[in-house]
């Protein structure tokens, strides 16, 4: 990104990580959230897959979205937990949806599938997240 471009927002917020991967927001409302990722040669493992810690780190950021939802610059999420099953070997682009199944003051529960083309299951995860109450800048 050149200096003169200004910051992709990742559901309101700056995340550098997110405009390396080339994550593409969809949807954050309604307790979900749904990102997109076109596959290219920067994610690729040895065999020409996206590499399991890109998925991995979308499903981080999807999940997180999904939790944070009902107030996108209100909460933030830290990851407590994460399981993640790895089914099918990823070769297209990639959609990730996720949900908040459960949120507490304390802590939020989520999960969420990564689907291809179309439409199979890639891999899924179950996340918990530290609900963190953003204070707003003075």
């Amino acid at each position: 990104m050149s200096s003169l471009e200004k910051p992709k927002t990742y559901f309101g917020l700056e995340i550098p990580y997110l405009d390396f991967l080339q994550l593409e927001p969809v949807l954050c409302a309604d307790n979900r959230a749904i990102t997109r990722i076109k596959i290219r040669d920067e994610l690729r493992n040895s065999r020409g897959h996206i590499h399991g810690g890109a998925i991995m780190s979308i499903l981080d950021f999807t999940l997180s979205a999904a939790g944070r939802a009902s107030d996108p610059l209100g909460i933030g999420m830290a990851t407590i937990d994460m399981h993640t099953t790895c089914l099918e070997p990823a070769i297209t682009d990639l959609t990730v949806e996720a949900r908040c199944i459960r949120r507490g003051s304390s802590i939020a529960f989520c999960e969420g599938e990564v689907l291809d083309t179309a439409g199979n299951i890639i891999a899924k995860a179950t996340a918990a997240f530290k609900v963190l109450r953003i204070k707003p800048s003075a």
